[in-house]
């Protein structure tokens, strides 16, 4: 799967899994924050997005400290969708 097709389901997962009414995958900016200021997601919804890649991309999201960097945006969870993918 390239990137921006895996960039496309990771859209379409959160907008379904997060309920982001009013949303839709072309709306989430690649590079935006996916908490605070840019999407507004909370903790609650790393969970739940969280548990919801490792089921949908077979990928591992650590816990804590170490998930930050990859919750960033977009393009830093397609980041490590994809390493962790080509390393399995």
């Amino acid at each position: 799967m390239d990137a921006s097709e895996l960039r496309q389901q990771l859209k379409e997962l959160m907008v379904s899994e997060l309920n982001l009414e009013g949303k839709a995958p072309s709306d989430i900016d690649d590079a935006a924050p996916l908490f605070g200021e840019g999407l507004g997601l909370d903790s609650l919804d790393a969970l739940q997005l969280a548990m919801s890649v490792e089921e949908r991309f077979g990928v591992r999201i650590p816990e804590g400290d170490e998930a930050r960097p990859i919750f960033a945006s977009v393009n830093s969870l397609v980041e490590h969708i994809a390493k962790a993918q080509a390393a399995a």
